[in-house]
């Protein structure tokens, strides 16, 4: 196993080094400047504020500063937030994201799971036509259609949740929000498992389990829904990248100080090194968690071997 975790990180790095480089120039390739938005200076002075963030050298001398800063771990400071650097920036504002993602996911595994082994227990018939029939409709129905409906119901009309806002993570304040991220993933999750599972149920070494007089229940949880999930553990990986690292949509909707909605105005702003950070952050959560998927996946399948 560690010879296998090693040699994933020896690819992981040089795929990381890459995110950065592209990031970086494509940033810099962008019109504009952060400092457009401000204030109308004069030539001295934006001369002055561009040497004081190094703006003034040439792209490629740039390019190697800031790759020998990331190095150091320093991603530096933020062109537009005054006094602070990109990682207070990172640490102040993920913990909502984190907190949102990681109960949309677990919320959408679990339920998602149940409705696929269901609808693939009861194939072709009305449940499996039901969860279906809102599999595809959660798939369809994007998430600020379903937001500011969701709102509109239980926040306006019937006063039942808050309209938004975080209110230190309160769990009224949660409910809206992890209800609409957590729905396109359980119409996702929910099809996945019902493929799986109806490819493993017709398999031989469920057939002999049946033949053996094993129980309904033991075949499905202990050997059927073990290989069923296969394709859904290489799901999970980039879904939870994405739900962890915030959505602009609901972070907007729901007025929540989240990563997803700091980035876009980051990057609107032209704020370089906030986006970067931003993204190096993406690009090795994701690295991460396919290597954990990778994983999971072997201690699921007997036939992997991580060597």
């Amino acid at each position: 196993m560690l010879r296998f975790i090693g040699r994933r990180l020896f690819v992981a790095l040089p795929t990381l080094f890459l995110v950065v480089t592209v990031a970086f120039f494509m940033m810099r390739a962008a019109p504009g400047s952060p400092f457009d938005m401000d204030r109308k200076l004069s030539p001295e002075i934006e001369r002055n504020v561009l040497a004081r963030y190094g703006m003034d050298r040439p792209l490629g001398e740039q390019y190697v500063t800031y790759v020998r800063d990331v190095l150091r771990g320093d991603f530096g400071p933020s062109l537009k937030y005054k006094d602070k650097t990109v990682l207070q920036i990172l640490q102040e504002n993920y913990k909502v994201s984190l907190i949102l993602g990681l109960s949309a996911i677990t919320i959408a595994a679990g339920v998602g799971v149940t409705l696929g082994v269901l609808a693939a227990l009861r194939q072709n018939g009305w449940v499996d036509v039901g969860v279906m029939g809102v599999a595809i409709v959660g798939v369809c129905i994007p998430t600020f259609v379903i937001a500011p409906l969701l709102v509109l119901l239980f926040g306006s009309i019937l006063q039942w949740l808050p309209n938004g806002g975080w209110n230190g993570g309160a769990i009224g304040n949660l409910v809206l929000p992890v209800t609409v991220l957590a729905l396109p993933q359980v119409a996702i999750i929910s099809r996945l498992t019902r493929a799986g599972m109806i490819e493993v149920l017709q398999s031989n070494y469920v057939r002999t389990a049946r033949a053996k007089g094993l129980p309904a229940r033991t075949i499905v949880m202990k050997h059927a829904l073990r290989a069923a999930i296969l394709p859904l553990v290489s799901y999970l990986g980039p879904a939870c990248a994405g739900l962890l690292t915030g959505s602009l949509v609901v972070e907007k909707i729901f007025n929540l100080p989240g990563l997803g909605k700091f980035f876009v105005i980051s990057a609107l702003q032209r704020d370089y090194t906030v986006v970067m950070g931003m993204v190096i952050f993406y690009a090795a959560l994701i690295l991460f968690l396919n290597l954990v998927a990778d994983l999971v996946y072997a201690l699921l399948d007997p036939r992997v071997r991580l060597s």
